[in-house]
């Protein structure tokens, strides 16, 4: 089965230092039926935009690569048959019901790293 990236575009992330449960529920809800479903293969929330440092060549900046009014506030690998089925699940983030939206991008390739210890 393929593998689709959805990055997830908001005005900043749910997982900021005062969040309550409330914040972040509806995107734990949505992580849940992924994960219950089988299609959610890795899942990654970012921190807020204030806690990013950029690099540029041999300068480094405090803040995100580009000044947005959305940021990449998270994103998640997903298994899906095709396009058509990835954007069905990918239209279901609450992102999109909230203001924000999704990218969803075919994965031409990658995997997990296996550290080995010592």
């Amino acid at each position: 089965m393929a593998q689709y990236a959805v990055l997830i575009y908001a005005g900043d992330s749910a997982h900021h230092a005062d969040a309550t449960a409330a914040d972040t529920a509806p995107h734990d809800r949505h992580a849940e039926e992924l994960e219950r479903s089988g299609a959610l293969v890795a899942a990654y929330a970012l921190t807020p935009r204030d806690l990013a440092t950029s690099v540029r060549g041999d300068v480094i900046t405090d803040g995100p690569f580009v000044e947005a009014k959305e940021i990449v506030a998270g994103f998640y690998i997903l298994e899906a048959p095709d396009l058509d089925a990835a954007l069905a699940i990918a239209r279901l983030n609450p992102a999109c019901q909230a203001g924000g939206g999704v990218e969803v991008r075919p994965v031409a390739g990658g995997g997990f790293v296996q550290h080995h210890a010592g």
